[in-house]
């Protein structure tokens, strides 16, 4: 009987210590199942936001189309400015700045159109904002400078009267 207990005491702490044994290793398949359990869940985090990306390509896709648009209609705008421009405002005849003056030695300067003057306005405060000024010369016809300056839509330098730049309309 002694011996039968003896035997029966080292099952048990054998039994005990492959329980313990299987305890820890249950433990740590949980974890991994736990950590692989994470990894999926990251992992289809990951996919669903993949399948969102086409609808903000698409929502780009949609943005250039509008940028397009815009580009076009800015076209439109500048090529109907130039029409309004070039019959409402074109350059004086040769003609009468002759017979004005009654001067023969006239330089010949080529005088720079209303559109082309409202062009390089625009350009230099878009290009240089912190310098916007252009330098007005005789291809000016000062009739047009005038007309600009009545009009508020060039201010003249504070220091020097030949310089320059369009009203910010935008501030």
């Amino acid at each position: 009987l002694q011996k039968v207990k003896n035997d029966l005491e080292m099952v048990l702490l054998t039994v005990r210590s492959k329980n313990k044994k299987l305890e820890e290793d249950l433990k740590r398949e949980q974890q991994w199942c736990e950590e692989q359990e994470e990894m999926l869940d990251t992992l289809n985090k990951t996919e669903e936001e993949i399948k969102t990306q086409p609808s903000t390509k698409r929502g780009l896709d949609e943005l250039k189309n509008k940028i397009m648009k815009l580009k076009t209609y800015r076209k439109e705008l500048l090529s109907a400015l130039g029409e309004f421009l070039d019959e409402h405002f074109p350059l004086p005849e040769k003609d009468e700045n002759t017979k004005n003056k009654n001067s023969s030695a006239e330089p010949a300067v080529e005088l720079i159109t209303m559109q082309e003057i409202l062009e390089m306005l625009i350009n230099k405060l878009m290009t240089t904002p912190h310098e916007p000024y252009i330098t007005i010369n005789e291809s000016f016809w000062p009739p047009y400078i005038e007309l600009l300056l009545r009009c508020g839509m060039v201010l003249r330098h504070p220091e020097d009267a030949k310089r320059l730049r369009l009203e910010a309309f935008h501030k």
